[in-house]
């Protein structure tokens, strides 16, 4: 195996967790310098090769737009770095932790230890952010790391793998490619830590690998996030945000709202406000370069099926722009007015320029809506009142919470990003990811004998005693 992080796939995973798993034993305890500086020449590398990312992910969609995979991508990138450069000292740092008296003397505390190999398998929707992220995080807490990347994003695949292979040795980081036979052996290594973002569907499959090791593991998946718009929302404002949120990389984002419940009555205004808006960001979307294309031809055709299931069940469908020239995929974005909740559009992820749109009557109507399906992995919310957003929140269950506003709380580095049940287990991102990635060894120091070592046996009338004072 060369020096670099790029892995040749006649090389098996489970030769490169046994160079990087001899590496940690040799230096389980990086210091701060040495963290400091991995991810400094990360940060580096990104800055230097964001031309090259955003042209590689551009081909593998065969339309991803530069500024979208600046700011969705390479900035979001470039923060977790950031963030984490600056901060790791502080989350080094033992976290004491108070004693009863009757330990006394004695200290205690926290210790936060690197944990050893963590394995990162990467979705294809946002490439570059949700493998850097992890990365630097694992990084910051001191592992060696291991990265699966997507087979669906073959040249944004080879980017990241040059990139890593420029700046560290195999035994730190190491990006394996490959397709699923790949990503299954993946799955089952015996990792210290492994973290998967991609579908419900397969992060099953990843679990169920993943528990024959015992191995612990962060699923971030995804599910049906919805936009609750109250009685009492600014519409226009909502559906900015709400549009925005959906057809960002035409729909292909994991917190993407997934589906609208508006009052009933004012379906059309609220659908007609998305069109203006969806007008105002992609004029004829079908042709615009700043609209991202779907992936590749079979999840257009899978999110054209959802089109027509729904048609034939007499759904509105409002198309916003013109349809696609022969062989494009960007297929513009879509509305679905009240489809039936059989539909496999109101069942399934749609991860697609497509929003359905349902009513309601009441607000308990809506909450009862969203707690009788899956825990989503985002909730979105745009109401004036504090009442009803103590309400809402306080009543659904959700990955995360974001009030009169769509995507922006994963941009938030102090906040943990992750789902809960069928959306995802476990947290990461700044401090967060930090602990996900350490073992938070807890420590205790005995001073010098004290109150405890005279309560061994034999036991005696202080004993008596002791029990009546600490136990009453």
């Amino acid at each position: 195996m060369h020096a670099g992080g790029a892995v040749p796939e006649t090389v098996q995973p489970a030769d490169v967790l046994g160079i990087q798993r001899t590496a940690y034993r040799a230096e389980p305890y990086p210091a701060l310098k040495v963290r400091r500086e991995r991810l400094r020449r990360l940060e580096r590398a990104i800055l230097e090769r964001q031309d090259q990312l955003a042209a590689a992910l551009n081909s593998d969609f065969g339309g991803r737009c530069r500024q979208e995979v600046w700011f969705s991508e390479v900035l979001a990138a470039i923060r977790e770095v950031r963030h984490a450069r600056s901060h790791v000292g502080a989350w080094m740092e033992k976290r004491p932790r108070s004693l009863d008296w009757s330990l006394q003397p004695a200290r205690a505390w926290v210790m936060p230890q690197p944990l050893g190999v963590i394995g990162v398998i990467a979705p294809w929707n946002y490439p570059i952010f949700l493998t850097i992220g992890p990365l630097a995080g694992a990084l910051a807490a001191g592992n060696r790391v291991m990265i699966k990347v997507s087979e669906y994003t073959p040249a944004t695949s080879d980017a990241i793998a040059a990139l890593v292979a420029g700046i560290f040795p195999a035994d730190l980081a190491a990006v394996v490619t490959g397709g699923p036979e790949v990503g299954r052996a993946f799955s089952s290594l015996p990792v210290d830590h492994l973290l998967f973002t991609g579908s419900t569907a397969v992060g099953r499959e990843v679990m169920r690998a993943a528990a024959e090791n015992l191995t612990p593991v962060t699923l971030e998946l995804g599910g049906k996030s919805p936009a609750i718009v109250a009685p009492d929302a600014d519409l226009d404002s909502a559906a900015a945000d709400i549009a925005y949120g959906r057809f960002l990389n035409a729909g292909q984002t994991c917190i993407a709202p997934d589906y609208a419940l508006v009052p009933a009555g004012r379906e059309e205004e609220f659908a007609e406000a998305i069109r203006r808006q969806v007008e105002r960001y992609w004029p004829d979307p079908a042709r615009n370069p700043e609209y991202t294309a779907v992936i590749n031809d079979r999840q257009a055709a899978r999110l054209r099926g959802y089109i027509e299931e729904a048609q034939a069940a007499g759904a509105r469908v409002i198309a916003i722009g013109p349809a696609p020239e022969p062989g494009s995929r960007r297929m513009p974005p879509t509305l679905i007015v009240n489809p039936p909740d059989g539909l496999r559009v109101m069942r399934e992820e749609i991860f697609g320029p497509i929003l359905p749109v349902k009513t309601y009557t009441t607000m308990e109507d809506a909450i009862a809506y969203v707690n009788d399906h899956d825990r989503p992995l985002a909730l979105y919310l745009f109401t004036k009142s504090g009442r009803t957003t103590k309400e809402v929140l306080e009543r659904t269950i959700s990955g995360a919470a974001c009030v009169n506003d769509t995507l922006m709380y994963i941009a938030a580095g102090n906040l943990p990003f992750g789902g809960v049940g069928a959306s995802g287990t476990g947290h990461y991102h700044g401090r967060d990811g930090f602990d996900t990635f350490s073992k938070l060894k807890p420590v205790f120091r005995r001073r010098w004998p004290g109150l405890a070592r005279s309560l061994r046996p034999p036991y005696g009338r202080l004993h008596d005693v002791m029990k009546r004072i600490l136990i009453g």
